[in-house]
């Protein structure tokens, strides 16, 4: 992923952002390197610096001399420098999690509610947060990021059957999550946000080019590409779960017919595993997780698949194991440098930490932050600026 600079008066939040992000893809690292990586001056980067490190964002370091003259510092955040809390809601309930900026968990806490009404489970939202933050009681808390199962805005399929949240047709998440938590707000469809954790703290950052395939309640995808997950026209791409796999098959409350997860996700597998037993449900759905996967690699050419989501480990090290060896597909060179089909140990936390990511991104980042123009009040809509200046002031 590129991350460009901009030289225009009013690009000052853009570039704060710019270097911050810069370096947490690729801390620890020198200011003449971010430098180079966004294409700013020098000196507008050490300004910069200057006044992330008065917040408490990062961290400086000074490797010891190897020669003449000193070494240049190295730059990367300071983990306890902000906190979010991600949120993960499902038809079984709500999780949500403390994570500060390196990604790491702080503490967690979930309530097992099915199917849970809007109104109960802001309720519980707001409980969760303020129990979650009482952890960091002077941390700055960045936000709040919510996870939550998709498609989002399509008539026919939003909020519909088992694997929905049934009833939350019509509500505003956002406003809601935002008065509930007195933070920040932001919304992600569940696949898209597990995809972005895996990214940015699991064994997809290890690869320019990965597919994740989400096996939650329901089933979806996405690809990620230069640490960017494909979203559509309309934020719903990866919506692979009513992909109608089996002719005439199973009805779906999309309207459909044999779609994917109407065989392959946890709903199916405690439908139909209490019925048939689990070694006969992974025999059963094999075939179809091998076409899902070469369907998967012969549209995207991914470095691998990465199968995660709620499932437990045991189980999906089960199903890659049934659904081998994989039949033919792009994907089935002698070069590769790593299996097709990988399951992530991070389960349910990449959703977490990617919903997480979502609020931290809200300000650290060009991609989700706000771009000012020059009649805005810029010391009142960026956070940053808003807390260097209180600072200054004291």
């Amino acid at each position: 992923m590129v991350l460009r600079g901009t030289n225009q008066e009013f690009g000052r939040p853009y570039n704060r952002r710019i270097v911050l992000e810069t370096i947490r893809l690729h801390g620890p690292i020198t200011r003449a390197a971010i430098a180079k990586r966004v294409g700013l001056t020098i000196q507008t980067v050490s300004n910069i610096i200057r006044e992330l490190e008065e917040q408490g964002f990062l961290l400086a370091r000074r490797e010891e001399p190897r020669g003449r003259g000193s070494p240049a510092s190295t730059l990367e955040l300071d983990p306890e420098g902000g906190f979010a809390i991600g949120l993960h809601v499902t038809p079984r309930g709500i999780e949500a999690a403390l994570i500060n900026l390196a990604g790491e968990i702080i503490g967690r806490d979930e309530h097992a509610l099915p199917h849970v009404d809007p109104d109960t489970a802001f309720r519980e939202i707001e409980t969760l947060v303020a129990g979650l933050s009482a952890l960091r009681p002077e941390g700055r808390m960045l936000g709040v990021g919510m996870a939550m199962p998709g498609p989002f805005g399509v008539e026919s399929m939003s909020f519909v059957g088992p694997t929905t949240l049934q009833g939350w047709k019509d509500v505003p998440v956002r406003d809601r999550l935002a008065t509930a938590t007195r933070l920040p707000a932001f919304i992600e469809v569940d696949l898209s946000a597990a995809a972005h954790g895996e990214h940015l703290y699991g064994l997809g950052n290890r690869f320019r080019d990965f597919y994740y395939l989400y096996f939650g309640v329901g089933l979806g995808g996405s690809m990620v590409h230069d640490g960017v997950a494909l979203r559509g026209a309309w934020g719903n791409a990866g919506e692979i779960g009513h992909i109608p796999a089996i002719p005439g098959g199973d009805p779906c409350p999309c309207g459909n017919r044999g779609c994917l997860e109407r065989y392959l996700s946890l709903e199916a597998y405690e439908r139909r595993s209490g019925d048939i037993g689990e070694a006969a449900w992974l025999e059963e759905v094999a075939p179809i997780l091998q076409s899902a996967v070469v369907t998967i690699e012969n549209l995207f050419d991914p470095a691998t698949i990465i199968l995660g989501g709620l499932a437990p480990n045991n189980l999906l090290a089960k199903l890659i194991e049934a659904a081998s060896p994989l039949p033919n597909s792009v994907a089935a060179r002698g070069n590769r440098r790593a299996e097709r089909l990988i399951s992530s140990p991070a389960g349910q936390d990449a959703v977490l930490r990617g919903a997480a990511a979502l609020a931290v991104s809200g300000v650290l980042s060009p991609r989700f932050g706000i771009l000012f123009t020059q009649n805005e009040d810029r010391a009142d809509r960026d956070p940053i600026m808003r807390d260097i200046g209180k600072a200054r002031a004291a």
